[in-house]
């Protein structure tokens, strides 16, 4: 049946958001708390702000 369909479709779509956020909200806090220690990335955000 076409209702049952939809309702199991928004489901998984926002089972998939919610496992998306939690992952993006993961890695901003892991990027967060690795902010503090010197890194390859960090390293390229130092060397522009510096070239101002």
């Amino acid at each position: 049946m076409y209702w049952d369909d939809a309702v199991i479709f928004g489901l998984v779509t926002v089972g998939l958001m919610v496992v998306f956020m939690a992952g993006w909200v993961g890695f901003v806090i892991h990027d967060h708390k690795r902010h503090g220690k010197p890194g390859k990335s960090d390293q390229g955000r130092v060397e522009s702000s510096s070239r101002r």
